[in-house]
């Protein structure tokens, strides 16, 4: 039983291991990638504060692997404040466009 256990385990980290060479993640992956929330990384790509792909004939999320890591490396502020500044200073700007 035990021996069985750790073959899946060892199976799951070889699974998790072999999705990060994926070139393009979906939102899931990029969870496992990044560490960041499901809502974290919605919040961050109706911002627009994150690197999404761009074709408008899919719906769901996806992003390129080089682009995420790239901004990773470039220190985004990821804190739970500058998000809601952003958010704030975009519900604003819609505000005073419909005026």
């Amino acid at each position: 039983m035990n021996e069985q256990k750790n073959v899946v385990d060892l199976l799951q980290d070889i699974k998790g291991l072999l999705s990060h060479t994926k070139k393009v993640f979906n939102i899931d992956d990029l969870v496992k990638y990044t560490g960041l929330s499901k809502s974290k990384i919605y919040k961050l790509s109706q911002l627009k504060l994150i690197p999404t792909g761009n074709n408008k004939h899919i719906r769901q999320l996806f992003f390129n692997k080089e682009e995420i890591d790239a901004w990773l490396i470039g220190k985004p502020n990821l804190s739970d404040e500058f998000l809601e500044q952003q958010f704030n200073k975009q519900l604003s700007q819609n505000r005073n466009s419909g005026l």
